[in-house]
């Protein structure tokens, strides 16, 4: 059965290092699994914030 030379790679990756799957699910855990947003506390963050004034870099 034919297998192209980036499934050829992959297997042999994964056979020298069989634990970077575990590390890529940590990675990925680490970067992208986020917590699920409190829409209240969100939208008590939203009421609280000070709106910023105009051109703050300008001299009076």
């Amino acid at each position: 059965m034919y297998e192209s030379d980036i499934t050829q790679f992959i297997k042999q990756l994964k056979a020298e290092k069989p634990t970077l799957e575990a590390e890529q699910r940590k990675g990925r855990a680490l970067l992208w699994d986020k917590q699920p947003i409190d829409l209240d506390e969100r939208s008590r963050a939203q009421q609280s914030r000070v709106a910023q004034q105009p051109y703050v870099y300008q001299g009076e």
